[in-house]
């Protein structure tokens, strides 16, 4: 019987190291393919993530990092935090379903290999100039700069890309931000930096206004906010970064949706 007991509990602290190891270096379930009928319910709010084609690397798109665990864990923050109704699941979309108009609020990563159509790309002009909002996150270095800008431009082939300042708006509702800090990849769990790339040092945060000077673009370049997400709950990812993470992400929903 004791043995017996035993052999359990090193089953369950083998799975418990498992989960906590496979969080650790990013392994993930596969993210399903796009425009999938929403599961349950419609809600006030839905994690919805941005499938884009790929770019310059053909076949390297990278729309599904992270999930599903950004998702949910952002998900649980946002209905632990704010009063919004939350759908819990999180929806991937594309640009060329009518759901994108179904969501205010879209986020899209690993944007240095994205790419669209002009069909595509159109229907994301349509989207952002009649109110939708677009989070961009998880691209470093200056190759994946160009690349991201080569794309965007396909959407806005004007429209100026500007730095945002410490002290905007944006940064001040609910949670009134400090100092901006460089959320780090999975990297930083084995190496100590804060950065993925030798050119890609320091952050920087920007976006793209409409005519009325609302933000439909904003943009973390040299930052992970998605790996703050996904590793609230891994001991071996400081708890800063996860906080910015959250609170900047939340200022930017509600930004999104009331404005």
């Amino acid at each position: 019987m004791m043995k017996a007991v035993r052999l359990i509990a090193g089953i369950v602290a083998l799975g418990a190291l498992t989960s906590a190891v496979l969080a650790q270096f990013g392994f993930r379930s596969a993210a399903p393919a796009p425009d999938q009928p929403l599961a349950g319910e419609p809600r006030e709010w839905t994690f919805a993530r941005l499938a884009y084609g790929s770019g310059i690397f053909a076949g390297r798109s990278g729309w599904d990092i992270d999930y599903p665990r950004a998702e949910y864990h952002l998900s649980e923050a946002v209905e632990r935090l704010t009063r919004i109704d939350v759908h819990r699941d999180g929806h991937v979309v594309s640009p060329d379903s009518d759901q994108l108009f179904d969501y205010p609020w879209l986020y899209a990563v690993e944007v240095g290999t994205w790419g669209f159509t002009d069909s595509q790309a159109s229907r994301m002009r349509e989207y952002l100039l009649r109110g939708g909002f677009l989070m961009v996150d998880d691209f470093h270095g200056e190759t994946e700069w160009r690349y991201f800008v080569e794309g965007m431009r396909m959407i806005f082939p004007d429209r100026i890309i500007e730095d945002i300042a410490a002290d905007d708006p944006v940064y001040r509702a609910p949670y009134e931000i400090g100092e901006r800090i460089q959320v780090p990849g999975p990297g930083y769990m084995g190496s100590g930096l804060t950065y993925e790339r030798t050119d890609g040092v320091t952050p920087h945060w920007r976006g793209i206004r409409d005519d009325e000077g609302r933000w439909m673009v904003l943009i973390s370049h040299n930052i992970d906010y998605g790996e703050g997400w996904e590793q609230a709950d891994n001991p071996a990812y400081p708890e800063p970064f996860t906080g910015q993470a959250y609170e900047i992400a939340i200022d930017y929903l509600i930004y999104a949706m009331t404005h």
